[in-house]
């Protein structure tokens, strides 16, 4: 067999290859990727990585200090209402989460699930537990309480690595 036709050959199963791995839709909203760029979607392939890298880690530390700066400004000179509280601990909520994620990166592989908690500061004892099902090694929390003469707030992060 001649080499230039044993070359073809090849070309041709390797861009008939890559035509069935690209994943090709005719309407114009899904020709468009991430960046905003024009082109067919691209069908990523499974990565089977069960573990975070070291550098992947979930920032504990730097996830109280934003939820430590989050209530602080949103908290400092606030007194207890609980029309407010509610919509408060929401926003907190939602700060907090955004923060977090934000320090992750885009690249990352942690749901974050926050829970926040506003009550009444009446001098009384009060506990805050929770139970998750995790993977010690690699799942992380992280916790930060707030109290003033009106409301107290407990707030956590919670890291949890998914595949």
């Amino acid at each position: 067999m001649d080499m230039r036709k044993l070359f073809k050959q090849k070309v041709h199963l390797v861009l008939q290859r890559h035509r069935e791995s690209v994943q090709y839709s005719r309407t114009p909203s899904s020709m468009t990727n991430s960046e905003g760029l024009k082109g067919p979607q691209v069908v990523l392939e499974n990565t089977y990585q069960l573990a975070p890298k070291d550098s992947q880690k979930f920032p504990t530390k730097k996830a109280e200090d934003i939820m430590k700066n989050v209530f602080l400004t949103h908290l400092l000179d606030s007194k207890f209402s609980s029309d407010t509280c509610k919509n408060l601990t929401t926003q907190i909520t939602e700060t907090v989460k955004t923060q977090v994620k934000a320090e992750l990166g885009s690249n990352n592989r942690f749901k974050v699930v926050v829970l926040v908690m506003i009550g009444a500061n009446f001098g009384q004892g009060a506990r805050v537990a929770s139970r998750c099902l995790w993977y010690p090694q690699y799942d992380r929390f992280a916790q930060y309480e707030y109290h003033n003469e009106s409301l107290f707030a407990v707030g956590i992060v919670y890291g949890v690595y998914y595949e």
